[in-house]
């Protein structure tokens, strides 16, 4: 099922998967300590491109904007009715999306320098994830390849010209590619990641690129554009396009944006450029596996794309044994008022919890319900499919005793696995960190690797990390949206699949987030 060549080459993903693993004994035996003075910037910057600045007044909060829990509410018919109108963007609506998913929402002033903070939660706030825009001719945007400058709130144009046939034949003529008039791209650039997590930044390209998506498929959802992410694409194809070195930098997803009932017409030559950017720092480190994982998970040709895409079973749980809980999530009627503008700009990332504070039943249940609504990705066709299952460590829920859970997502219920109080075993898991001790709940998200590489390759591991990141951002979104807070940890692998089992064995874990209300004292807020 996998194909041939690299890609069906599986050892390659199980070899890294189990190379970065975090065990006692690595973090014992790891004398790693990291070099402020080699910090990498954490912006890409061309030199002398020409430029587009986005209009900044088109970032005003809109009173009539639907609350920020609907817009999470996609459903498997919302996907499936893509809708043939019309809906080509303009420059104010890409202003939006842009900010609203991968752009700037905060700056804090400190001895070292300003921090700047995105819209989208990223490990180690590093953000080595940018964003490109491929369009056609839009109402005030040239047809072109562009660069969105975070640091500048502009578009900085590296190909002028109509290049979406590009992304079309890459893909192996995806329909909604085929009839968008914007594709976005993320890539990853490596040692803005790798500076602090080395050879684990392979994980965390997709796990950021996931929470980057979280919101992007929001906005771009509330903005009318039904937003597609496609997975299976040529990798050096669209490295060409973009100009992206090879050894330092790599395309991840593409996603279309809008709907125009016009052909994309043919693109012009696809010349070779020479593009010169800032550096990233005064040297940079090479981890080999990182581009050794890229190269072996990679597509050759818009037919390999084509084949590769779709037709994942859904993961099947063994019949329930233990007490089950349904969902009671908040009725639209209830829910907050904030919206998703509003819940960008105020979520941050949870530094300590306040154990003495539960979560109620009914808020869980909501931030379970938006994260795992199906997500428009091309790996998880038709609508709903998924390649993970989460699992729970509760602390403080109201009306939940304390233990372990299997989120049954079929029946919308949650399963106890054991009752019990393990708060410590939770910080045991997080690399014996207090924050999961302290949390409400900690949420895994695990899958049944080896059986998702045999169908899509090596390639599936990119898919299930993708999807953990963009289960871990909505949880984020789900948790600030009514009140409370969240934070993304890492873990030891191996230790949560012997805590989950035997329900977890043989499976890994992609992705963990804590949830619970800040510490307002520790943090020096007051009651």
């Amino acid at each position: 099922m996998a194909g041939s060549g690299a890609n069906a080459a599986i050892e390659t993903a199980l070899r890294y998967h189990e190379a970065t693993k975090h065990s006692e004994a690595s973090l014992r035996g790891d004398a790693f300590s990291l070099d402020w003075a080699n910090q990498p910037r954490p912006f890409k910057i061309y030199r002398d491109l020409e430029s587009v600045t986005l209009p900044a007044d088109a970032l005003s909060p809109e009173s009539d904007a639907p609350p920020a829990l609907e817009t999470l509410a996609v459903t498997a018919d919302d996907i499936r009715a893509e809708g043939t109108r019309e809906c080509v963007p303009n420059l104010g609506i890409l202003a939006r999306v842009l900010h609203l998913s991968a752009g700037i929402t905060k700056r804090k002033s400190t001895a070292g320098g300003d921090m700047y903070f995105r819209a989208y939660p990223n490990t180690g706030g590093l953000y080595h994830i940018d964003v490109y825009l491929v369009a056609g001719d839009l109402p005030d945007l040239p047809a072109g390849v562009y660069h969105f400058g975070p640091h500048d709130f502009s578009l900085h144009r590296l190909r002028a010209g109509d290049y979406r046939a590009v992304l079309l034949e890459a893909s192996g003529d995806h329909a909604r590619l085929a009839c968008a008039p914007v594709i976005a791209i993320s890539v990853s650039t490596y040692w803005r990641n790798a500076w602090k997590y080395r050879t684990r930044t392979y994980r965390h390209c997709f796990w950021d690129a996931g929470t980057l998506h979280a919101n992007l498929i929001a906005v771009a959802g509330v903005e009318g554009l039904s937003p597609m992410t496609v997975l299976g694409f040529a990798d050096s194809t669209v490295a060409r396009l973009l100009a992206l070195d090879p050894k330092r930098e790599a395309a991840l997803t593409l996603t279309a944006l809008g709907h125009s009932t016009s052909a994309a017409p043919a693109a012009p030559p696809l010349s070779e450029l020479a593009l010169e950017t800032l550096p990233q720092s005064g040297s940079e480190i090479d981890y080999p596996m990182i581009g050794e994982m890229h190269v072996a998970s990679s597509l050759s040709s818009g037919a390999e794309a084509a084949a590769w895409r779709g037709g994942m079973p859904a993961p099947e749980a063994d019949a329930g044994q233990g007490e089950v809980h349904a969902l009671e999530p908040t009725p639209a009627g209830d829910l907050p008022a904030l919206s998703f503008a509003e819940l960008v700009r105020k979520r941050g990332s949870t530094r300590v919890f306040d154990r003495a504070r539960a979560v109620s039943f009914e808020a869980l249940s909501t931030v379970l319900d938006r994260a795992t609504r199906p997500i428009p990705a091309d790996m998880l066709e038709p609508p709903g499919t998924t390649l993970l299952e989460l699992y729970l460590i509760v602390n403080a829920v109201d009306g939940m005793q304390p233990g372990s859970y299997y989120y049954r997502r079929r029946e919308a219920a949650l399963e106890l696995l054991q009752e019990g109080n393990f708060r410590d075993a939770a910080g045991r898991l997080d690399l014996g960190q207090d924050l999961a001790a302290d949390a409400a709940v900690n949420v895994y998200t695990l899958c049944a690797l080896p059986a998702i590489l045999e169908r899509f390759g090596n390639r599936g591991y990119r898919a299930a990390q993708l999807e953990g990141g963009i289960i871990g951002g909505r949880l984020y979104l789900g948790a600030y949206a009514q009140g409370f807070g969240a934070t993304g940890l890492t873990f030891f692998d191996d230790e949560v699949i012997e805590f989950f089992s035997p329900h977890a064995s043989g499976k890994s874990v992609m992705f963990l987030v804590a949830l619970g209300y800040p510490d307002r004292v520790a943090l020096g807020l007051g009651r």
